[in-house]
């Protein structure tokens, strides 16, 4: 089934040709992201969506990268990464144009879902491309940080070009964005993508599959309705006691499958197991903090998505420049030390980030962001570079395919988790904050009411009056609190991953050896 043709490394001509297409397909992976986190206040407003709904627009997108990315990885595996590939462009078009035209806020989930299938095809292609054309370890954690640096490039102009689509066209227009990239890599790759396959011959693991998919979507899905009814409602009980049975169903049917979807040997490797660990805690503050950061932008700053785009251009744009640079650095500097130091950063920056407030300036949220990027572009290609490089040459792309898969996991669960603490700290503070300023009685109680029915955005459908301004405003210190609360959580938790790895990796991972 698998010819020598398909196992051999890109022949010189070809190699460049092949990283282009692996930087542009994650680019197009990865555009969605923060185009749509930046619009997310103005969908709300258009689609009366609450907090809840909202958080499961990012997640209707990072869901199906989590549960079929390893599915994805087998398949390029066994029918060729270039099939894979164009699939993946293919679907993320369409997911595109499907939420391009939606009239409910399901039907965006909808295009998300297809979309975020699309990128689950890509993400293991694109690094298992770089794999079969860089053998060479040494050379490789250049180009994967190149690749790195792709994928913040995404995160950057996302942004930067949806905020003036949306305040001139509309919020369903950026969901135009990628799909002239998506079409133009799709003719790219017909023309100059080579085929190529696994070493060895693999097959697909449907029980795996199966296990895996049910996991994850009753994980986040349990968290996102604890946030919203409490740890105490049956379908939170239910969906939770599912998600554990699922995953202890993945890990049996894995140990005793003959081709597995994730081979649980590659956790034999203290390298890979605490990189993947790493990849999903990074991604989950990362990814979660994003959603929180676009709703304070539009809920407490009342700012338009230019200047939100502008705010998290900074923030994306920083991690791109250093992303290539810690490539490079690898062969120098001990993994341990730029991932340790680049997520100790982060939880700096996120530490530093509790003392903002609504009157909060451009230029002193600026560089909380920057150096929040900074960090995270010293963890980015080195995480990946050092998981892949962590395992024998033939377990590589299942190696990429499963750090890639618990990134989006914790990137899945980080709206879930933040957008469920933010919610139950500002609901919290709320009646204190009406109260503090004023608002008493009957009016008090519809407010509370309209939270806890349809999350913060909701009061501004409220026919509010001359408090308008006094709510809005108490309304937003409560957005805060529970701000704060969010900030807290995903900065203990980075510092935690920091000292995890600065401490299990062991001294010249990564390194030249």
């Amino acid at each position: 089934m698998t010819t020598t043709s398909t196992t051999l490394p890109a022949p010189p001509e070809r190699r460049t040709a092949t990283i282009v297409m692996a930087c542009l397909g994650v680019f197009v992976a990865y555009l969605p992201i923060t185009s749509v986190a930046v619009s997310l206040p103005a969908i709300g407003n258009a689609l009366g969506a609450s907090t809840a709904q909202l958080s499961w627009v990012q997640d209707a997108f990072v869901l199906p990268m989590a549960a079929f990315i390893l599915t994805a990885g087998v398949f390029g595996d066994v029918h060729g990464r270039r099939k894979v590939y164009l699939t993946g462009l293919a679907l993320s078009a369409v997911g595109a144009v499907v939420a391009l035209s939606a009239q409910s806020i399901a039907f965006v989930w909808v295009g998300q879902a297809l979309a975020g299938t699309g990128a689950a095809a890509l993400l293991p292609t694109t690094l298992a491309l770089i794999s079969h054309a860089v053998p060479d370890f040494r050379e490789r954690g250049k180009f994967i940080g190149i690749w790195a640096s792709s994928l913040m490039l995404a995160l950057t102009v996302g942004p930067m070009i949806a905020g003036p689509v949306a305040e001139n066209l509309g919020w369903r227009f950026i969901y135009v964005l990628p799909v002239p990239f998506a079409v133009a890599a799709f003719a790219i790759a017909l023309a100059a993508l080579p085929e190529s396959r696994a070493p060895h011959n693999r097959r697909l693991d449907w029980p795996g599959q199966v296990t895996t998919a049910v996991a994850v979507t009753a994980l986040v899905f349990g968290v996102i309705e604890a946030g919203v009814n409490g740890l105490g409602d049956a379908r939170v009980i239910v969906a939770l006691i599912i998600a554990v049975l699922s995953g202890a169903a993945f890990v049996a049917v894995e140990r005793r499958s003959d081709s597995p979807m994730l081979d649980l040997a590659l956790f034999r490797s203290r390298a890979f197991t605490v990189t993947t660990l790493i990849a999903m805690i990074s991604f989950l503050s990362l990814i979660g903090f994003i959603f929180v950061l676009s709703m304070y932008f539009g809920l407490v700053q009342q700012l338009g998505t230019i200047e939100a785009g502008w705010r998290l251009a900074l923030m994306n744009g920083a991690s791109m420049v250093v992303g290539a640079l810690a490539g490079k650095l690898m062969h120098r500097v001990q993994a341990r030390i730029l991932i340790g130091g680049g997520l100790a950063a982060v939880a700096a920056a996120q530490f530093a980030l509790l003392t903002i407030d609504a009157d909060t300036s451009f230029a002193a949220i600026g560089w909380r962001l920057v150096v929040l990027g900074l960090g995270m572009g010293f963890v980015m290609a080195p995480m990946t570079a050092t998981a892949v490089a962590a395992v024998p040459y033939r377990l590589a792309g299942m190696a990429a395919a499963g750090n890639n898969a618990f990134r989006q996991v914790g990137g899945a669960l980080g709206p879930a988790v933040l957008g469920a603490l933010l919610t139950a700290g500002a609901v919290s503070s709320l009646p204190r904050q009406l109260a503090d300023a004023g608002i008493d009685g009957e009016l008090r109680e519809r407010v509370v009411d309209a939270v806890d029915g349809g999350g913060l955005g909701a009061v501004a459908g409220l026919d509010l009056g001359a408090d308008t301004p006094t709510v809005m405003n108490a309304v937003g210190d409560a957005f805060l609190d529970g701000m704060q609360l969010c900030l807290i959580f995903s900065g203990a938790l980075t510092a935690a991953a920091a000292v995890l790895c600065l401490v299990m990796l062991k001294p010249g991972t990564g390194a030249a050896h």
